[in-house]
């Protein structure tokens, strides 16, 4: 089978198209002859070679989040998933390959109206924006900002936030084009990267959903109301500094709170009703996915350069 591998950690020319026996359903894992594959930020660090010391080696198969039809199935699984088209999640790698091993307890049946390029844009980053805002206890009434909004994850989340009744939904991002997208998904104020935006933006809000982390995380501190939670849900930037906390100590009186959000913490059934939820809302057309851009397998390389540059809105999808 045709896939794609990392021959070279470092720039996405390190990426190469390659021949590899297809891959046997294990215990437990069902094979999923794929049609849609999502390219995520997890994919562009591990390809950098930023997760190197995790264990991630050169030849490895990026692609955690695939959609496709199940062609086998491992020992203990039931057979009628055989045939059925499934949102699946691959765990670390081996998605970027037009077949695909996932966990049985990983995938979840696609509803007739939800195509594969939706499902798997939507599929990891709508349950991470919802239970992120869980995580940060939002509630409807409080001004909410997402920084880093133009990604799947954020994208998610100023919906969920607006559908949810926020007072405010503002955003950063990079360009003014970005935020007149973001104000047609329930945006109501578009700042900066740096949280500056117009006159009429809230100077401090109760809730931060943070995707982008990085060197710039403690400015936004100043950005908290009092009693205010910063939830971090994702690190495209890179790891804060340091003595990042000691910005918060310096705020002490007002009370705020910090926290990092993983899906990995929520329990399996949690997780499964919920994008189930999601997926029944996008196929009704009720939450937009956000997909950036539909390029075959073999062009792994241009959807990394793209990430790269910070062009994309959204998610790339590949197609084998």
């Amino acid at each position: 089978m045709r896939a794609v591998a990392i021959r070279t950690f470092g720039g996405p020319g390190g990426l190469e198209v390659v021949d590899l026996p297809a891959p046997a359903p294990a215990a437990g894992q069902v094979l999923v002859a794929t049609e849609a594959i999502g390219v995520s930020g997890a994919d562009v660090a591990i390809r950098s070679g930023a997760l190197a010391a995790y264990g991630f080696q050169e030849g490895h198969v990026p692609g955690g989040e695939v959609v496709g039809t199940v062609t086998a199935v491992g020992a203990g699984v039931d057979t009628a998933w055989t045939g059925l088209r499934v949102w699946a999640q691959t765990g670390v790698g081996g998605g970027y390959a037009e077949q695909a091993t996932a966990p049985a307890d990983d995938i979840l049946p696609l509803p007739s109206g939800l195509s594969a390029r939706d499902a798997v844009t939507l599929g990891s980053a709508g349950v991470v924006a919802h239970f992120g805002l869980a995580h940060a206890r939002f509630t409807a009434g409080e001004r909410v900002l997402v920084r880093g909004a133009a990604g799947s994850i954020g994208i998610m989340t100023v919906q969920l936030a607006a559908r949810a009744g926020a007072a405010a939904v503002a955003v950063t991002t990079s360009s003014a084009a970005r935020g007149e997208r973001l104000r047609g998904l329930g945006a109501t104020h578009v700042l900066d990267r740096s949280g500056e935006g117009g006159a009429d933006a809230p100077r401090d809000f109760d809730v931060i959903v943070d995707v982008v982390a990085g060197a710039d995380l403690p400015d936004f501190f100043n950005r908290l109301a009092p009693n205010g939670r910063m939830v971090v849900v994702g690190a495209v930037a890179g790891q804060p500094p340091a003595d990042f906390g000691t910005r918060l100590m310096a705020s002490f009186q007002k009370s705020m709170s910090f926290a990092t959000f993983s899906a990995a913490t929520v329990p399996e059934a949690g997780l499964r009703a919920v994008r189930a939820d999601q997926f029944a809302a996008a196929g009704r057309g009720e939450l937009e996915t956000g997909v950036h851009e539909v390029l075959p397998l073999d062009q792994a390389a241009s959807a990394h350069r793209k990430m790269d540059a910070g062009e994309v809105f959204g998610r790339i999808v590949l197609t084998p």
